[in-house]
């Protein structure tokens, strides 16, 4: 079954396109391989797909440099040549930027404004001006900032000095604390309490409510027995 004529234009679907290229890829390396051999041809195909990936073939017998050489000796253009004179316009023109940068920041520093008429002095206040004026802003904008940090860890201060003060005051209220009654892991409570007994002034009590612990140069811990 003979097989039907393909009409040559682009393949929509990627699927598609991806597979007819890499097929007829693969015929013309292969028809560029037989030129190789067959005729001592040197042949050298570049290709790069839709997708931006690089393929090549040359032939096993030459450098891809060499065969450069010989188109342009063919073609007696000096590629080389050509391609350095232009990337040493490229140079000069970045140079240039490079040349006026260093000189505008100068004229900014108040240097170097021998050369200016007075309408580029003009020009270049009003650039100073505005550029001050986006650093004025930024200034306050970070000491608003800073301010606003500081007051709220001050908000958050005061409200843990009121909490205790709250706690503190509800323990000179009930020095026992309920720490029968109430639940949860003893020692810690504990611990609590006997920091709070601590801080509060000291007071006369019952030689049968409570005893005085004494280590080293003596402490003025004070416990309660709780039963």
């Amino acid at each position: 079954m003979a097989r039907g004529k393909i009409q040559i234009k682009k393949i929509e679907n990627q699927t598609n396109r991806q597979v007819t290229y890499s097929k007829r890829r693969n015929g013309l390396f292969k028809k560029a391989n037989e030129l190789t051999v067959l005729c001592d041809a040197k042949v050298s195909i570049i290709m790069i797909s839709s997708t931006g990936k690089l393929h090549e073939f040359i032939s096993p017998s030459i450098t891809t440099k060499q065969l450069f050489d010989l188109y342009r000796e063919t073609i007696g253009v000096d590629i080389w040549t050509s391609h350095y004179e232009k990337m040493q316009e490229q140079l000069r023109k970045l140079q240039d930027v490079n040349r006026n940068l260093r000189k505008e920041i100068r004229q900014r520093m108040g240097e170097s404004l021998n050369d200016l008429n007075f309408e580029q002095l003009e020009e270049l206040m009003e650039n100073v001006d505005n550029s001050l004026k986006l650093i004025r802003e930024k200034k306050y904008k970070s000491i608003g900032n800073q301010i606003d940090t500081c007051r709220k860890k001050f908000k958050n201060a005061e409200e843990i000095h009121r909490n205790l003060l709250l706690e503190f005051d509800a323990r000179q209220e009930d020095p026992y604390g309920g720490l029968v009654e109430q639940e949860g892991d003893y020692n810690s409570m504990l611990g609590a309490r006997i920091l709070a007994l601590r801080l509060q002034p000291s007071h006369n009590h019952n030689h049968h409510h409570h005893h005085h612990l004494h280590s080293g140069g003596g402490s003025d811990i004070t416990t309660f027995a709780l039963a």
